[in-house]
């Protein structure tokens, strides 16, 4: 056996097929095989809220080993977890190809597929995780939704925690009435022809978070593109599936998965690049898809054709070189790398994008902000977020930067609270995607 972190960590497929992948019996066996290793290396101490209840599970049983502690005190455990990756890719010395074969999120994954499977699942929750059809419904309605969901209205916010469980001071996104996919129809930027990487052509794979409640950043993005020579076109086939992942319900994120790869394999046959604004999406098309499905050849595909939108400038600016007209942003960026980003393993690229700007002031923060998605505005769980997050909002606010941003949308408004929280510095109006600000340095967004 070779000591840990010495090679780089591989998955294996999720099994999820296979009967013995919902057997209670054989899960808790699985689950106690991991939590004991855990137990007895405590390196993820610090990384979100699962492991400080695990280690406190163990050390307040009888005998302060595992073997004390009931299976049903687990649930604490695996709800905490929000599948950040973390503990995977930058903590653990046990995943594979070790021998010990530890994947922690992914045995939670598989807990709450067993919970799923036996119809145990939060209905609730997954009806909020329909955001196609919830990004229509409120968006058809958007001035009536963004009023009922403001953090400031002391009406609707105490009904909304009431109904839905969602934590009244929880920042909620805002839904838009023209989505980002009928923007970019109506009005597409012009392609620059003149520029050094014109030729190159990309799909943008909308994601319901963009294409529902940030249309700006899709358009920054397509903006961006197309001053880079980059033709364009906006298709969107459904949502990436990442609620139901987080749910558990994944054969609804492999029908998903099949959908959009059959959807988007005409154009990767015609040489289009496939590029995700939203992290959490770009890593669940690249890794989490192909080992749901690793059958689909369609799915491999576009895997191996999809780029997170910070990486495809990037990788422009490496092979081609970028349009010019980039001027110097008129402050400091608190650049926050999101969980999802990291875990994709393709380097700090929305830093290294931030860095093509002249004279660029960045500072780099590398650290979950706690949200996890929609885990972090439930009313169970937002003091919680904060209290892990509380470390990236002291250092953003300590930085005293200009903008704050995050690749993740959530987590970098999520950030935002925090910093009014920890009451150590100027609270920005909003969080940024970098890909704003590198617009912003283009003159291309206001």
């Amino acid at each position: 056996m070779r000591e840990g972190s010495l090679d780089a960590p591989t998955r294996h497929p999720v099994a999820w097929q296979d009967p013995d992948f919902y057997d209670v019996d054989k899960l808790d066996a699985e689950i106690r095989r991991v939590f004991d290793i855990c137990h007895g290396c405590r390196r993820c101490f610090n990384l979100c809220d699962s492991f400080p209840r695990l280690f406190d599970l163990v050390d307040n049983s009888a005998t302060g080993e595992l073997d004390a502690v009931k299976s049903e005190a687990f649930k604490p455990v695996i709800d905490a977890c929000t599948l950040c990756d973390m503990c995977f890719m930058t903590k653990c010395p046990y995943v594979p190809p070790h021998a010990f074969n530890l994947d922690f999120p992914h045995l939670i994954l598989r807990a709450r597929a067993v919970e799923h499977h036996a119809g145990k699942a939060n209905k609730l929750q997954a009806e909020l995780g329909k955001t196609d059809r919830n990004g229509a419904l409120a968006g058809a309605v958007a001035p009536l939704a963004n009023w009922a969901t403001r953090t400031d209205n002391k009406l609707t916010r105490p009904i909304l925690e009431g109904i839905a469980g969602v934590h009244r001071d929880a920042h909620l996104p805002k839904f838009h009435a023209k989505t980002f996919a009928r923007r970019a129809h109506d009005a597409p930027p012009a392609v620059n022809r003149d520029a050094p990487a014109f030729g190159r052509k990309a799909i943008l794979y909308a994601t319901c978070f963009v294409n529902y409640n940030n249309p700006d950043i899709g358009a920054a993005a397509q903006a961006i593109l197309a001053k880079n020579g980059v033709a364009t076109e906006v298709v969107y086939p459904t949502c990436c599936g990442m609620p139901q992942f987080e749910q558990g319900n994944l054969p609804d994120v492999a029908a998903k998965a099949r959908k959009t790869a059959a959807a988007l394999a005409s154009w990767i046959d015609q040489g289009y690049d496939v590029v995700s604004p939203i992290p959490s999406c770009a890593l669940m098309l690249k890794f989490e898809w192909p080992l749901l499905v690793p059958d689909d050849p369609l799915v491999k595909k576009l895997a191996e054709a999809t780029y997170d939108v910070t990486e495809y400038v990037v990788d422009i600016a490496k092979n081609e070189g970028l349009a010019l007209g980039l001027k110097p942003l008129p402050g400091k960026v608190a650049v926050h790398l999101a969980c999802h980003a990291r875990a994709q393993n393709m380097g700090a690229k929305a830093a290294d994008m931030l860095k093509l700007v002249p004279s660029a002031d960045l500072h780099v923060i590398e650290r979950c902000s706690g949200h996890g998605g929609s885990w972090g505005v439930m009313k169970e769980n937002f003091d919680v977020a904060l209290k892990v997050g509380k470390p990236v909002a002291r250092d953003a606010a300590q930085s005293e930067a200009h903008f704050v941003a995050s690749e993740c949308p959530l987590a970098g408004e999520h950030i935002v609270q925090g910093i009014a929280r920890v009451g150590d510095g100027r609270k920005p109006d909003r969080a940024y995607h970098p890909i704003e600000l590198f617009a912003k340095a283009y003159g291309l967004m206001p």
